[in-house]
């Protein structure tokens, strides 16, 4: 583990008015997040029969709560750019589980994670329900992903990938994993795919560590949505989408990674090296 992983987290210091904050957020966030589960759900009994793998309304859902959750935070967000309109997928840095929130709320997205969040407690329901797309890091399972993107790609899901393969501590932008990108060059797809670039960027709250917002190493999920809850006040996040690139306009999966990798980490203004 390197120097960044291994460094301890801020201490966890909630006061009396925090620990009010961590009642009423978590109370309406948690009525938020699995309300609109339900309804989402109810929706996609209409929708599935209807439409098939396409996705029309149930991702409005999911926007609006992500939406509704970030108002509930007091976690205001900044766009710049614009998400692209082509057939294609996303890639951006990740710094913590609030990214879900924050992608989902600036457009609609379907998420690319790996296999054991399918299993995390509330969360895995979630990320199922919402159309997430799991993968296993196994090499023998290359060939079964790669014809669920495309499917899925094919069928107009704009599907969402952390080429980092692990969230950071928000103030850095990790190599890029190149691997993923290779989905990007079948056949069925080389020729129309087109890949946006995201940087997401979390400034502390001020006063606070750099790394208030980041999610790394041992941390556990429970402190750390504690300590999001209590924060008053809280930082901001930016969200920057930067122009779409075609997948034939480089010659291999390692020239795109470097290319995106190069993108988000120079507009990442709180990057170290």
């Amino acid at each position: 583990m390197s120097d960044w992983q291994s460094a301890p987290p801020p201490p966890l210091h909630i006061t009396p008015a925090g620990w009010l904050r961590v009642i009423w957020r978590g109370a309406l966030l948690s009525t938020l997040t699995y309300g609109g589960l339900v309804v989402l759900l109810l929706v996609r009994l209409v929708e599935w029969p209807l439409c098939g793998q396409a996705r029309p309304v149930t991702p409005q859902i999911t926007r609006t709560v992500c939406r509704g959750a970030l108002a509930i935070l007091r976690l205001p967000m900044t766009v710049h750019g614009s998400p692209m309109t082509r057939p294609g997928a996303i890639v951006a840095n990740h710094s913590s589980w609030l990214d879900i929130f924050v992608l989902n709320a600036a457009q609609t997205v379907c998420f690319v994670a790996k296999a054991e969040v399918a299993d995390w407690p509330g969360i895995g329901w979630l990320a199922r329900a919402t159309g997430t797309v799991f993968i296993a890091r196994k090499g023998t399972e290359a060939k079964k992903q790669q014809q669920i993107f495309e499917s899925r790609l094919q069928a107009g899901h704009r599907l969402l990938f952390f080429p980092e393969g692990t969230s950071t501590d928000a103030i850095r932008v990790l190599p890029f994993k190149s691997t993923l990108f290779q989905a990007f060059f079948s056949p069925a797809l080389e020729r129309s795919m087109h890949i946006q670039p995201v940087t997401v960027i979390f400034h502390a709250p001020a006063g606070a560590d750099p790394r208030h917002y980041g999610w790394w190493g041992d941390m556990d999920f429970a402190g750390h949505l504690l300590k999001t809850l209590a924060t008053a006040p809280q930082g901001r996040v930016e969200v920057i989408f930067h122009p779409e690139v075609p997948v034939d306009a480089f010659e291999n999966r390692k020239q795109l990674a470097q290319h995106c990798e190069r993108v988000i980490r120079t507009a990442h203004v709180n990057a170290v090296d």
